[in-house]
């Protein structure tokens, strides 16, 4: 039996979304690489202009505590996300599977918190390892649903046009069958004609003479 070719977009999205994976897994790791100074500088510069956003429509402020938590919840739910993404690429048994990329979120989680243990001025938290697991479960459901839908959109159309070819191909097969009795009658009718006996030279001179 042939094997199946591989789709060329199939395998363009495989690399657009592993690609995405590593990108988003080193991101993680260099935050957690930076020392206690560097991060918390940044987490006050976000701090401050996510405050400024919230002013604006009167809710807020939010603490560096809170910032630095949500900071890791989402950074996780981007990579749950990504991971979601790749197993559905490389699978079509992509919810059989969930368990490959639950095991991913929680090794870049273990990862994520064994690096700050190392880094300077860093602490390390079991808080933070359930907080990360949360985003990466938030964001394999997100990725979960959207595929879903996808693929409950993808079967109605795809039944759509198998509807739509066989009612196409069920009014072929009426016009050839009509036609094939049109040519049926139209042969019978020529054969009639022609098996019709002439009438007889006699007959017509007798009706002269009278």
């Amino acid at each position: 039996m042939e094997k199946e070719r591989t789709s060329p977009w199939l395998i363009l999205f495989r690399v657009i979304f592993t690609a995405a994976l590593i990108a988003c897994i080193a991101f993680i790791f260099r935050n957690s690489m930076e020392t206690g100074t560097v991060s918390s500088a940044r987490s006050q510069a976000v701090m401050a202009y996510v405050n400024d956003l919230l002013a604006k429509v009167h809710l807020g402020p939010l603490s560096e505590h809170t910032i630095r938590k949500l900071a890791h919840f989402l950074e996780f739910t981007v990579e749950g996300f990504l991971l979601m993404l790749c197993i559905r690429v490389y699978t079509k048994h992509f919810v059989r599977h969930m368990s490959w990329p639950l095991l991913g979120g929680m090794t870049t989680a273990l990862m994520d918190e064994t690096i700050q243990l190392h880094s300077p001025n860093r602490t390390s938290s079991v808080v933070d390892v359930w907080i990360d697991m949360s985003g990466v479960v938030a964001g394999l459901l997100f990725a979960l649903i959207i595929l879903l839908i996808v693929r409950g959109v993808t079967a109605f159309i795809r039944v759509k046009q198998e509807n739509r070819a066989l009612r196409a191909e069920s009014a072929e097969l009426r016009r050839r069958e009509h036609e094939r009795l049109a040519r049926r009658a139209a042969h019978r009718a020529h054969e009639a004609q022609l098996n019709r006996p002439e009438p007889d030279d006699d007959e017509y001179d007798e009706e002269d003479e009278e």
